[in-house]
């Protein structure tokens, strides 16, 4: 089952994202996000193809089908860089008619289907369809704030930022440490032993996804561990 008031901050991170994408000047979307080697244009590329893909992939289990999310990683990188190019206005009309599809399409995804596996390519990794909403949720608070404009990841609501923390101590890593969210007053454990790093919840999952210098975080080891790119 999919948790409908997590449904209600994705549309309202989404709402958010589309305004700041409507703001952008044509001229922005050529010039570097805070992603290395990616343009603000090809984030937001990257964003419409995101909502795409997952769509295809509900429509998917609401049929009764396996679609992956993308064709391969090759073709998703493709796709980026071609999407990422074109006329601000075709980028802007894809994230809008890929996020619209999106909504569409998981109020039509069957209670049951929602414990069905999806690939995200042919025979790739796959994960359980109750994912996929927190996972876009995860890419739209993400990317925006990659886009280096206005909306930071300060700008998180606390309720994402402690989300994103759960969902980064989940994944396989090859650090070991204990982050303390102070402004929460909760700890994670991302596997036994390590430093404690402390810190707002914000700060803490933007620097565990692999982004900025840690800056606002301390670390009772006196060094913040080296973390990789999500």
């Amino acid at each position: 089952m999919v948790d409908r008031t997590h449904l209600e901050e994705l549309a309202g991170a989404t709402r958010r994202l589309i305004r700041t994408v409507d703001g952008m000047a044509d001229t922005a979307y050529a010039e570097p996000s805070l992603l290395p080697d990616w343009t603000r244009g090809q984030v937001v590329a990257h964003l419409a193809l995101n909502a795409e893909g997952m769509t295809g992939a509900l429509h998917g289990l609401t049929e009764g089908t396996s679609v992956p999310m993308y064709a391969s990683d090759e073709a998703r990188d493709t796709d980026i860089a071609t999407l990422g190019s074109a006329e601000p206005e075709a980028i802007r009309s894809r994230l809008l008619g890929g996020s619209t599809d999106f909504v569409h399409a998981v109020v039509t995804v069957p209670e049951e289907a929602w414990g069905v596996d999806v690939e995200r390519t042919p025979g790739g990794r796959t994960f359980k369809a109750g994912a996929i909403p927190g996972m876009r949720h995860r890419e739209v608070e993400i990317h925006h704030a990659d886009l280096g404009l206005a909306y930071t990841h300060a700008d998180w609501p606390p309720g994402f930022a402690e989300r994103l923390i759960e969902a980064m101590a989940k994944r396989d890593r090859p650090e070991t440490l204990t982050v303390h969210a102070t402004d929460l007053d909760r700890a994670w454990h991302l596997g036994e032993g390590g430093p404690v790093v402390s810190g707002p919840a914000a700060e803490l999952g933007w620097w565990l996804t692999g982004r900025g210098d840690g800056a606002g975080l301390s670390s009772d080891h006196g060094q913040l561990p080296r973390i990789e790119a999500w």
